[in-house]
């Protein structure tokens, strides 16, 4: 069965892996849909966000990445995707995932798999990764090597 793995991926991160990496032992078939969210700014655009994914994940050959675009719902409908995969860390990834899971049941019968997150990336969030990168952190326990060397490459002054 073919089940989707939706996110922003800003950066992808270990945890994000782990999800998909279980996601891939649970149904087999993987796509990766990486996406834009009009409410996020985001640190790299979604061609890099996509090339990142397909680097960080490429020793998972059942997986596949590309960008989405539009309704979550249309999206899957149109590549013939029944099951949706998300992982949570928090109490409130809960209620914001319920929610887009009803919605999308909803909207084209669409059904979720809430993954808890693995107890040692349960504290990862891209946003506080982001920061930490802007202002020269060491985040190599929490992200591939590809993540740094584009950040470094992106940002690094000439």
């Amino acid at each position: 069965m073919r089940v989707l793995c939706p996110g922003s991926f800003d950066p992808i991160t270990f945890g994000h892996m782990d999800v998909i990496r279980r996601a891939v032992e649970l149904f087999g078939d993987v796509l990766v849909g990486v996406g834009n969210n009009g409410q996020k700014k985001y640190m790299f655009d979604l061609e890099e966000r996509v090339e990142l994914a397909r680097q960080a994940l490429v020793a998972l050959p059942s997986v596949q990445i590309e960008p989405i675009e539009g309704l979550l719902a249309d999206y899957c409908d149109s590549r013939d995707i029944r099951v949706v995969v998300k992982g949570l860390r928090f109490g409130s990834d809960f209620d914001f995932e319920l929610q887009m899971a009803h919605m999308n049941n909803s909207l084209s019968g669409l059904e979720t798999v809430l993954l808890p997150a693995a107890v040692e990336h349960v504290t990862i969030s891209s946003t506080v990764l982001r920061e930490v990168l802007r202002y020269g952190g060491d985040v190599s326990q929490y992200v591939p090597p590809v993540v740094i060397e584009t950040f470094n490459s992106k940002f690094s002054q000439p």
